[in-house]
């Protein structure tokens, strides 16, 4: 097949997003696929554009080449904005109209919110997970806590608030994450214990978005449960080796410990992977996502938020549960391809 791996973009985990389609596309190469990786905004300059797919590419040094230009990307994007230009680079929707199927390697905001698939269904472009509308329901983590509260799925108490109405005075007595509402890999993410630490987190927040979910800090172990097609993977547990799973401790080799399948009893490790599916099912989520957890000391369970494109690299935590099934990190790269293809977009 003729394969386009979408990667790069605008938001704040562009290098993330670069390193899941450089592994993406090896792996469907190596599958026999015809992939090429392509930046979703800063696109293909060629007068002959389908020659892409007629190259066998150093991906290495692709991604390399589009790494460390955020600035450039910033500066860019403000200038199309104020041009009233596509987000779309040169050629990205010819390229992508000519492929069997575009491979979503993007993480975060204009990629991971929906907005892409949903200019990809209106041009019949076939595109890998979730939909639009499971995607803007998991990306707003604001949207994505109503919907675990009316279906029931165990979630920590919250409060979501703007910039223009902020909750000055720390809402729980045993501490607060503040996060981003539309945010991801953690950035922006703190946990604050006293006042002054909630004040900082807020200003923290607050310089990313204009929206902020504040939750009640919850102690426990954290873990993390791919589910495919509905059905959970064995369950992955996080252990950072100091403070908790952000952005460092996420992608920086040696900084966490990750066991899986996890150390749990046989009625917990069920219950965890049906709450799972569960918030997979409400959330209107489609071929794979990963869902995360906190258990604390009296196994109660609380659900923090989906990830509907997770990491894709070989150690990334998704790929890491399919392992442990028997299933490699191309097999899995193959198998979100092919199960994508059969989703009824309409």
């Amino acid at each position: 097949m003729k394969i386009i791996v979408l990667a790069g973009g605008t938001s704040t985990e562009r290098e993330v997003s670069l390193n899941s389609g450089k592994m993406v596309c090896k792996a469907l190469r190596n599958k026999g696929h015809e992939a090429v990786m392509l930046d979703v905004f800063m696109g293909y300059e060629s007068d002959y554009p389908m020659e892409l797919y007629n190259t066998q590419t150093d991906v290495d040094k692709e991604a390399a080449a589009l790494s460390g230009r955020m600035e450039e990307v910033e500066k860019l994007a403000k200038e199309r904005k104020e041009r009233k230009e596509s987000f779309f680079g040169p050629n990205v929707l010819t390229l992508c109209k000519e492929a069997d199927i575009v491979f979503m390697a993007l993480h975060g905001q204009n990629g991971e919110d929906g907005k892409i698939q949903a200019a990809f269904d209106l041009l019949g472009i076939p595109y890998t997970g979730a939909g639009y509308l499971g995607s803007a329901l998991a990306m707003d983590k604001g949207l994505s806590k109503q919907i675990f509260l009316h279906y029931q799925v165990p979630t920590p108490r919250s409060v979501l608030f703007t910039s223009q109405a902020p909750v000055k005075e720390m809402p729980f007595a045993k501490g607060a994450v503040v996060k981003p509402c539309c945010g991801g890999s953690s950035v922006g993410v703190t946990i604050a214990k006293t006042q002054a630490e909630y004040d900082q987190a807020l200003k923290s927040a607050f310089a990313l978005e204009n929206e902020v979910l504040v939750e009640e800090y919850v102690s426990g172990r954290e873990f993390s449960i791919g589910v495919m097609n509905g059905r959970a993977l064995p369950i992955i547990e996080i252990q950072p080796l100091e403070g908790f799973y952000d952005y460092t401790n996420k992608y920086q080799a040696g900084k966490t410990k990750e066991t899986c399948p996890a150390n749990l009893p046989k009625d917990i490790t069920e219950k965890l992977q049906r709450e799972a599916e569960h918030a997979y099912s409400a959330l209107k989520l489609q071929v794979y996502a990963r869902i995360d957890f906190l258990l604390d000391e009296n196994n109660d369970i609380y659900c923090l938020e989906a990830n509907t494109l997770p990491g894709m690299t070989a150690t990334s935590l998704l790929p890491q549960e399919a392992a442990a099934e028997g299933v490699s990190f191309e097999d899995l790269c193959e198998k979100i391809v092919k199960d994508s293809l059969k989703v009824d977009r309409a």
